[in-house]
């Protein structure tokens, strides 16, 4: 799965010499928290978020009144607010790739790049909606979570036992090298537990769930 597959476009973005207030009011209307900024010649100059734009006006310990800060903030444009140095990732990149940079960094999003041109955006949201379907949260099944022996073949002598018993898979993940999370129709707990107990150390969690 690579970032051109889960990633919003067209992207929505705003000129720098947009004022804040107008700004922030499209981003409301278009329900979005981050966008990319370009100037006028269509180059992406930076990125701004909704956070940045609401603090953007005078701290509370102002002596400012309230036209005179509405004055300011109808003079202040997103070029002042946004974030220059921006991070961006490739559309041909592994998904799993655009999540470690931005867990590294601390970042809600990245704008997409191919052949150096803007082609769309890759937030957190999409990556959590690439997470539930991983682990088939909409779909209703058995969910077991068990630690796994760390030899070779031992899922696949999981998989294999729970085929040969009549189960189909809905997910499957392996976190931290050991720990399995599977999601299983056609099966019942009972019947599932049975048949992986052989193969595991330790069945952690089991339940039915959609």
């Amino acid at each position: 799965m690579l970032v051109r597959g889960r990633m919003s476009s067209p992207v929505i973005t705003i000129e720098e010499e947009m004022p804040v207030m107008e700004a922030l009011d499209m981003m409301r209307k278009k329900n979005i928290r981050r966008t990319p900024v370009l100037n006028k010649a269509g180059k992406m100059v930076g990125i701004v978020s909704d956070k940045d734009l609401l603090n953007a006006g005078p701290s509370d310990a102002t002596s400012l009144s309230v036209w005179e800060i509405n004055y300011l903030l109808s003079r202040l444009k997103v070029k002042e607010v946004m974030t220059r140095k921006v991070m961006t990732i490739e559309a041909n990149t592994p998904i799993e790739e655009a999540a470690y940079v931005m867990a590294q960094n601390k970042i809600g999003g990245l704008p997409v790049l191919e052949d150096g041109q803007l082609v769309g955006l890759i937030t957190e949201t999409d990556l959590f909606k690439v997470f539930l379907e991983l682990m088939g949260a909409q779909d209703e099944g058995v969910r077991v979570t068990a630690v796994v022996p760390d030899e070779p073949g031992k899922l696949e002598a999981i998989t294999h036992a729970i085929t040969s018993a009549g189960g189909n898979f809905i997910s499957l993940g392996v976190f931290s090298g050991e720990i399995l999370a599977i999601k299983v129709t056609g099966l019942t707990e009972e019947e599932i537990a049975e048949t992986i107990r052989p193969h595991v150390d330790k069945i952690t969690d089991i339940r039915v769930c959609c």
